[in-house]
Order: C-alpha cells, then structure tokens, then sequence
C-alpha cells in the first residue's frame, strides 16, 4: 500500500511537466547570435565594458526600463548598468517562429552565468523576481500571426529613423508575434524575440601569439569540436585578408598565419568573399537562407570592416544548450541554434601602439592631450580600446597610471 501511495503522488508531482500543450501542424523556432570575447596575445580573456554605447532603438526595454511594479527590487539595476564589464558580450540572439496557425506559445530563455541587459518584446514580471538580476526571460502567451495571413502587421512593427543593428534582423521574413505587457497596456508586434547579455564564463577558443610572430595559435578548451573557424585581418591603412579553418578537437590546436602583404585585398572585397563563406556555414549549420543572410548583414560592418584581429566560429549546439538553455511550450517540432564566437585579439602590436600613444598623452602639457586623443580614436579600436589601456597598467608608474588612464579613455572616447 505504502509503495501504491509513493507511486501516486509521484505522478501527481510530475503531471504537471509532462502537462505541456501538444503541436499541431507546423511549428518550428530558429535562433542566432554572437557571443564576443577579447582576447590578449597571451590568450587571457579580458574584462571589458561593451554597454559604452547603444546601437539599439529606444523601444528595446534595457536595465533602466524594467516594469515600474518590480523596479523598487532592482535599484541596482539604474546604478551598474554603465559599469557592467564582463569577459563576454552576448550580442543580439533572435529567435524566429514560423507556425501555419494562429497559436499561443510560452518562452522561457535561462542565462545562469550571466545578466540579460536589453530586450524586446517585454518579458514577464516573473523574470525581474531575483533583485539585482535578470537571468531569466519570459515571454509568456505570445501569439504567433502567420505573416501569410497577417501581412498588414508589417506595417506596425516599432521602427525609428536612426541605423541600427537591430533592424536586418528582421529581414528573415519569420511569422509575426504579439504580446502583451501588461493588462491594460497596448500589445507589441514583432517578428523575432530579441535579446543581448553580459557573462563571466570563458569562451572555449583561446587564441595566443608570440610577439615577434605574425602567427595565432587557435587553442579549443571546450567539450566538443569547434567549426568553420574564420581568422581575419583588417589592416588601418587599408585592406583585409581571412583564412578558414574547418574544425578544431576539443583538447587540440592549430596554428595560421597572418597574411602577408601580397595577400591583402580591399577590404570591400574581403567582406564580400567572407560574407558568402559565412552566409554558407551557417546554413550548413541549420540556419534558412534569410536568417543567414539576416544575421550577416546584422554584424558585416562589426565583423568584416573593423580594424583589427579576429576570429569567427560556430559554436557546438551543446555548449548553447547548457550556456543559454531554451524551452518553449508547445515543443516546437524543429529547433535551430546557431551561434557564432567572437574572439577579437589584442595584438602586441596594438597593445605596443597604444603604449605609445599614452606615453606621449602623459608627457604632454594639457592643452596638446586633445590631439593624441584624437590619434588614438583614428587607430580604430573603438570599444576594445578600453581592455587595450587597461592591460597597460604595469607598463606604466601606478600613479600616472591612476591619475590619467581615465582620462586618456574618456578623452579619446569624446574625441572630434
């Protein structure tokens, strides 16, 4: 009897799991998204502040447009939200859903390791629960509108005048989705589920170059291959050149060299060939035509056009799954992760040119600082300057260090 009452309320307890509203006809969820590190030659990952500037609308919901009912918890939120460095940028994951019916669904995305920063459309009050943090988004009774039948809704999706990453990515043509905030509160269109992030965890490429090589060694510290690895190079005086590697094994290296001059090519050129390669792997890797296309223009000036030393791969579906975990009610009969890795790579050479240049600003008298700063803006190096100085200190006094290597980013930041 006492085994027959045990065996009942087991199932009571996980009715409610296996509860969730079964599919019918088609309905699948495709997702993209880049997760950017910054790396030193030495390989360390570095801490940066990648929230120095918003290349958002002002309709995505960020740290300081939580729902008023919930902000009295999270104070916290207005006070960092400038000063969130982390070893990660979770940069635009989007979700897409395509149904053949009108259907309500449930979203649920977890980010243990680390903190959603801005997003669209509003989640749920249960997501802004823990104070201080969001680590988990709720998307909760979204309505699907298949684009086929709704195609007026176009028309009312949020737009704003000013170019911004967010915009190509609807571009994937996904059906239509509608939610509502809160009761009483206007319901918000879109096509896509939009959200970015910062975490601690390192990535599982490391990249390390020897000072007097022009040669990286590409290091996989993961559980499981990584594939289509590109290694690009875009020069600040022009040109760009990229070489591709297929895969790397977890626990293995592989070693490429930089091109050499004879093989650089304009820079308009490179991104061309690069974004068709791209556009490819990650179709191979699941992704529509539309939604890699969508994805490239998305990142191509981010990706292809800035100075520097970078890195592109596709990450396992397994390291996504465990990292960003996603769970949808009804199950989908299709879902497509597809996440791309970003490791910018802080060559000696810039660390060694940026030295430089803030040696001189120390030197100079206060009214000639305003110059360097403007030299150090044209070198390129945009938000990864700020890791760039900081992993200066040491090579400097500490007191002149602590005295004006603020000054020398803000200055350079603001620089006309």
């Amino acid at each position: 009897m006492k085994a027959i009452l045990v065996s009942f309320l087991t199932a009571l307890i996980t009715l409610p799991a296996l509860a969730a509203r079964p599919v019918e006809g088609k309905f699948i969820a495709h997702e993209w998204g880049t997760f950017t590190s910054v790396q030193g030659a030495d390989g360390v990952q570095l801490e940066w502040n990648s929230l120095v500037a918003s290349d958002l609308p002002p309709f995505v919901y960020n740290l300081s447009r939580i729902p008023v009912n919930v902000r009295s918890n999270n104070l916290v939120f207005l006070l960092t939200k400038p000063n969130l460095r982390a070893r990660q940028r979770m940069e635009t994951p989007v979700i897409y859903l395509y149904s053949d019916r009108e259907r309500t669904v449930d979203v649920v995305v977890d980010f243990p390791q680390g903190q959603i920063t801005e997003w669209y459309p509003q989640l749920h009050a249960d997501s802004f629960k823990t104070p201080g943090r969001v680590h988990q988004m709720k998307w909760n009774d979204v309505t699907l509108l298949p684009r086929a039948t709704h195609a007026e809704l176009e028309a009312k999706l949020p737009t704003h005048p000013n170019p911004s990453h967010y915009f190509p990515a609807r571009e994937a043509n996904a059906d239509f989705l509608r939610r509502t905030p809160a009761p009483g509160e206007k319901p918000e269109i879109e096509s896509l589920l939009f959200y970015r992030g910062v975490g601690q965890f390192p990535a599982p490429l490391t990249v390390t170059m020897r000072e007097s090589s022009r040669a990286l060694r590409l290091g996989n510290s993961g559980k499981e291959p990584l594939g289509n690895l590109f290694v690009l190079e875009v020069k600040r005086d022009g040109g760009a050149a990229f070489s591709f590697i297929d895969r790397i094994e977890p626990g293995a290296t592989r070693d490429v060299s930089l091109p050499c001059s004879r093989s650089v090519q304009p820079t308009s050129d490179v991104a061309k060939h690069l974004g068709t390669s791209m556009r490819a792997a990650l179709v191979r890797e699941g992704l529509f035509e539309a939604e890699a296309a969508a994805m490239v223009k998305t990142w191509r000036d981010s990706w292809f056009a800035e100075p520097g030393v970078r890195v592109l791969y596709t990450l396992p579906r397994e390291w996504t799954d465990r990292t960003l975990p996603l769970r949808l009610d009804p199950k989908p009969m299709e879902i497509v992760r597809v996440m791309v890795g970003r490791a910018e790579v802080i060559t000696s050479a810039m660390e060694s040119a940026v030295l430089a240049q803030f040696k001189r600003f120390i030197g100079s008298p206060a009214d000639g600082r305003a110059a360097i700063a403007r030299e150090t803006r044209d070198m390129g190096l945009g938000r990864f300057l700020e890791p760039t100085v900081l992993r200066l200190k040491g090579r400097v006094p500490d007191q002149q260090f602590n005295t004006l290597g603020f000054t020398f980013l803000a200055m350079t930041a603001n620089a006309r």
